[in-house]
């Protein structure tokens, strides 16, 4: 029955599509993060929906959309440079069969992050793509939230709707972007036009998303989602005019929050403060001891999945008995997990494809920053949504900045997505100002 439902939910998506060709990019974003096939049972996974989402997508734009002052921006081209380093290293990979695995997946996400932002050429589409992120994540969020409410989670143990503990249904994955989306869940109550602006309703769905959003690092008891919180609470006031009462106001609701904690939550969230007592953390530290050592003599980088090739041997803490006394216990590892984008890239990649995965981040980040203070004061109704978006936009991009610190999630889909929306925001913009600048009759005769 599920099978069915997802047949004909897309069928619909698609048949949509045709009307609306913008609607086939949606349709791609929606199996990009949901991962339908995933949840369904026989049908779906004999079907290539992702490749036949993507055709229709990208068939519809060449053939029906407006391609006028069409042009790649630099971090379109940085990515198609990364993308074609990467099937370089691909092909000289040290594991060549798993990088195949990965790479079958990874080109497909950043194919559809460079395409991407050719399509957002109006404000609707790109609040529409932002919507659509966001409410594609909440099947997610909302899912587990619930399940953390009503029932309470467990590190590696909350249920997400499916078993394979990867991609978006990974905890600390699924942590990260849950806090990321925060403020532009509450940009799209307060500016989006899809539904209506201000509306009780929508304000009181934004409340109770970012609450169950709040409720995802709970639930799957992760660290990585207890440090994006504490950013973002940062970020925001930061930007508050009223910080110094919300600043104690949120540090007072956060210790009244910590008796209805769960106690097993408590306790992993207190490694923290001591990361070399917990096996997690200090593996974690040796294999990126391991990756700058590789690098070294390896500098473009073994592929992807060339962590397969450590092996280290490290100290942890045994916990202190009875009588007082605690003595290190030798522990030897090998083909263990990046566990951060930062050193997955440059462990795979290698120098350069590190140079220019932090490069596209690093222009992203002062490209938000120039849009938001180039219309912070602008308080028309045409201009108003331009700087709160670009700000919603770089505060969830710190946030996952941070989290990637901790998870290999270099190449997440979501990710790559959400940096086409910086994309698209600029060059739609800077069309703008360019249709503006132009005399009238030239204008007219350019429309």
């Amino acid at each position: 029955m599920r099978d069915l439902f997802f047949i004909a939910f897309l069928g619909l998506f698609f048949l949509m599509g045709f009307k609306r060709p913008f609607l086939l990019v949606a349709a791609y974003a929606y199996i990009d993060i949901v991962s339908p096939q995933r949840l369904s049972y026989v049908l779906l996974n004999s079907i290539p929906i992702s490749a036949l989402a993507f055709l229709l997508a990208a068939g519809a734009w060449l053939l029906v959309d407006d391609k006028k002052d069409c042009r790649f921006s630099i971090r379109q081209g940085l990515m198609l440079m990364l993308l074609g380093y990467c099937g370089y290293t691909t092909m000289t990979a040290d594991f060549p069969v798993e990088a195949l695995t990965k790479w079958d997946w990874v080109w497909k996400a950043m194919v559809f992050a460079i395409f991407l932002p050719l399509t957002l050429r109006t404000k609707l589409r790109i609040e529409a793509l932002a919507l659509f992120m966001v409410l594609c994540a909440s099947t997610i969020i909302i899912n587990g939230g619930m399940k953390t409410a009503l029932a309470g989670g467990g590190y590696g143990v909350l249920n997400l709707m499916v078993t394979d503990n990867s991609g978006m249904y990974e905890g600390s994955t699924i942590s990260t972007i849950a806090i990321a989306i925060i403020p532009l869940i509450w940009w799209l109550a307060r500016h989006g036009t899809v539904f209506p602006p201000g509306d009780w309703r929508v304000r009181l769905f934004a409340v109770a998303l970012i609450g169950a959003c709040l409720l995802i690092p709970i639930g799957t008891e992760t660290r990585t989602g207890l440090v994006c919180i504490v950013l973002l609470c940062g970020l925001v006031l930061m930007r508050s005019k009223k910080r110094f009462l919300y600043g104690p106001l949120l540090a007072f609701a956060a210790l009244l929050t910590i008796p209805f904690l769960p106690a097993s939550f408590t306790d992993r969230m207190s490694t923290i403060e001591n990361h070399q007592g917990d096996e997690s953390a200090s593996t974690r530290v040796a294999v990126w001891m391991w990756t700058l050592d590789y690098v070294k003599q390896h500098p473009g980088g073994g592929g992807f999945d060339n962590y397969l090739a450590n092996s280290f041997t490290y100290k942890v803490p045994a916990a202190i008995s009875e009588f007082g006394r605690s003595e290190a216990r030798i522990v030897t590892d090998k083909g263990r997990a990046y566990h951060s984008a930062y050193f997955e890239m440059l462990g795979e990649q290698g120098y350069f494809g590190f140079f220019l995965w932090s490069l596209i981040h690093l222009i992203s980040l002062a490209r938000t920053e120039a849009i938001r203070r180039r219309y912070a004061r602008d308080t028309t109704p045409a201009n108003a949504w331009i700087a709160p978006l670009a700000l919603a936009l770089q505060q969830g991009h710190l946030v996952y900045l941070l989290g990637a610190l901790f998870i290999g999630i270099a190449y997440q889909p979501f990710v790559f997505m959400l940096l086409s929306l910086h994309i698209g925001l600029d060059t739609y913009l800077a069309r703008r100002r360019r249709a503006q600048a132009q005399p009238p009759m030239l204008a007219r005769a350019t429309a």
